[in-house]
């Protein structure tokens, strides 16, 4: 059934993002404000994009859009079809001055608006004629390429490429931005949702933009392709919402990617930047895709994803025997037989759970938990260089979703439904598994303890007040008892504790059963205001480092990607924590209070962030007595940029406020 075409905006500080997705064109416009204009165009077919980049001007431009992008297609010198947007816009300067075309693979473009570089390889001239100046190239290995055509409608075109502003001090352009890669396969409609999605019209359209039948996208514009964290992560916190077709979907593109050991991968190199990513390692200008197993994370959050479908959800568990028959597909470790069985997939995975928690179950101790991989400083969803402070084992990873895929893996076993796919070997190894999530779930969380008396919490939380500028009573006024309790974000190499107050204890809350005195902890630890524990006016913030050492706090700012900013997708992960805990019939009618506050508290959080929650992450500042939202990327000293649409952020439409704070 053909897709109705659907549009949407959002901007968010210095960016305007146009979305349309109509017939064979599926594309992101982002124009960028202020100093250092920027025209850019992301298409999720092939994760490939056009930008221009613009001279810095001396004082901020301001981008309008005059004519919406609307689908159009052309061919190339060879007749080949390329697919994208044509729309009209104008800035207020008195000149444009082109720096840098890039016409390639979004992460090309990803890479250049970094670090300002691009490979040689990509290098395009401009070509004029009249009023209007192209770039346009192949892609690499022959194949179709890209195409960015500015027509000057208002103003004049230098000889050189300069663009003069007309004597009302505007520029006009009509722009065409084309990409040659192959159009993906919409999900959409009854296909997508199943009918119980939360009337939320910015996260279906986000959702909606990023749903394809080969795979989900993680965001857009810098990750429009699989990775599999996020869809993983997405598909647990939408299954409520979604159709069947559409988990389905998800979890064979992860399997689909599986490496011949059961690992998942983290992303993948496809489109152009798979043929650079060739020719660097083996002279070749091949495209087949290239995925990237050096995360960690994944490999253990497959497991319950899968249970929460094939078992725990009445149409999930209907479908699961025809569904593991099925085919994985061709889009994995070159290793993986195209003609294998989804179950089959699975149980690879399964055995790499088992076999990598065996160290840890016959001996107990920090070492023999999952670490990074060698020289990686990055390997869980806080996947930048400073994410974990430096640390070798993630608290999440070990101390929660280790004990949760070994857990999941039993109940996969004793259901029956791998029985296909079993040998003798595979059923003696996994039957281990319920053992060692005993010996996971007992004696891993222990190691990540971090216990401070409360006169060296005050004095910690004090200083840091004041080294922010941000009040510090309402957090010390929240201290209880004679101590502070809450678990590191990491180990480093020698297993000490790394002091962070995280809100990975979201993940605990979804995946866990943890006993009511460690729930109790946990979900007071994150709740208690900042910066103490993690509670803004602006939301939850993922990480507080008042009682690491200095050097640390220096890295864990509010203008870090993985500092003391805000997650839309980590509070939507709490939120169904809670409500996953508060299901449970076993927990005393005080930890049930606590609960309950704590669900209150956030989503009063989670609502004052209603216009910015389906944004990957934002930031925040504090002035007049309140913290405030603040775009992230709109500062010149932020690390990154924020994506306009993001996929886990479009969970909400599954995880809906209690009614006292509607």
């Amino acid at each position: 059934m053909q897709e109705t075409p659907f549009h949407f905006e959002v901007n968010e500080g210095q960016n305007i993002n146009c979305f349309l997705r109509d017939g064979k064109t599926a594309a992101h416009l982002v124009l960028r404000s202020g100093q250092n204009p920027r025209i850019l165009v992301a298409f999720p077919a092939g994760n490939s994009g056009v930008g221009l980049w613009f001279q810095k001007s001396d004082t901020p431009a301001e981008w309008a859009v005059d004519s919406l992008p609307t689908a159009t297609s052309a061919t190339d010198a060879k007749g080949r079809p390329l697919y994208g947007i044509v729309f009209e816009t104008s800035i207020t300067t008195k000149s444009l001055a082109p720096k840098q075309a890039v016409l390639s693979s979004v992460r090309v473009l990803r890479d250049y608006q970094a670090s300002g570089t691009a490979p040689e390889e990509v290098a395009v001239r401009a070509a004029i004629s009249g009023n209007t100046v192209t770039w346009s190239r192949d892609r690499l290995d022959g194949a179709p390429g890209y195409r960015l055509t500015l027509e000057i409608l208002d103003g004049i075109l230098r000889p050189e490429g300069q663009i003069s502003a007309g004597a009302d001090g505007r520029i006009k352009l009509r722009v065409t931005a084309l990409s040659g890669e192959r159009p993906l396969t919409p999900l959409a409609g009854t296909a997508l949702l199943n009918g119980k999605e939360a009337q939320d019209k910015g996260a279906r359209n986000v959702l909606t933009f990023l749903s394809y039948r080969e795979k989900f996208l993680a965001g857009s514009w810098r990750f429009n392709t699989y990775f599999g964290r996020d869809t993983l992560m997405s598909v647990r916190l939408l299954m409520p919402v979604l159709a069947p077709d559409a988990i389905e979907a998800g979890l064979r593109a992860v399997l689909a990617r599986l490496a011949s050991d059961g690992e998942v991968a983290h992303e993948e190199a496809i489109g152009e930047f798979a043929v650079l990513s060739h020719k660097r390692q083996d002279g070749t200008l091949s495209d087949a895709p290239i995925f990237d197993y050096g995360m960690i994370d994944g490999n253990y959050l497959l497991a319950p994803v899968l249970t929460a479908y094939l078992l725990d959800d009445p149409e999930g568990k209907k479908r699961a025997p025809v569904y593991l028959r099925g085919n994985v597909g061709a889009y994995g470790d070159p290793a993986t037989p195209a003609g294998q069985a989804l179950g089959q997939a699975i149980v690879r995975n399964l055995r790499l759970v088992v076999a990598n928690a065996a160290h840890f179950a016959a001996l107990p101790r920090y070492g023999n938990l999952i670490s990074l991989k060698a020289g990686r400083a990055t390997g869980q969803w806080r996947d930048s260089e400073d994410g974990i402070a430096g640390g070798r084992y993630p608290y999440d990873v070990n101390a929660i979703l280790m004990p949760a895929a070994l857990a999941a893996t039993a109940r996969l076993l004793d259901s029956g439904l791998l029985d296909p796919f079993l040998a003798p070997a595979d059923r003696e190894l996994l039957a281990r598994a319920a053992a060692y999530a005993t010996v996971w779930q007992q004696r891993a969380p222990d190691l990540f303890n971090v216990t401070l008396d409360n006169e060296t919490a005050r004095a910690a939380v004090d200083s840091y007040a004041r080294q922010l500028g941000v009040p510090a009573k309402a957090a010390l006024d929240s201290l209880s008892g004679n101590r502070l309790s809450f678990h590191a974000i990491s180990l480093d190499a020698s297993g000490k504790p790394l002091p962070i107050v995280n809100s990975d204890e979201g993940f605990e809350l979804l995946f866990g059963t943890p006993p009511a005195t460690s729930l109790d902890r946990d979900v007071r630890s994150v709740m208690r205001p900042f910066p103490l524990g993690l509670l803004t006016d602006a939301g939850m913030v993922v990480a507080n480092p008042a009682f690491a050492d200095a050097g640390i706090k220096a890295r864990f700012t509010n203008h870090a990607y993985h500092g003391t900013v805000i997650w839309s997708w980590q509070q939507a992960l709490f939120a169904a924590g809670l409500d996953r805990q508060l299901a449970r019939t076993d927990l005393p009618p005080a930890v049930k209070e606590h609960l309950l506050a704590a669900q209150q508290t956030l989503w009063r959080a989670i609502s004052a962030a209603q216009s910015v929650r389906s944004s990957e992450l934002w930031s925040w500042r504090f002035e007049d007595g309140r913290y405030h939202i603040t775009p992230f990327g709109s500062r010149d000293t932020d690390a990154d940029e924020s994506n306009a649409a993001q996929l886990w952020s479009s969970v909400y439409l599954a995880i809906k406020a209690p009614s006292s704070n509607r």
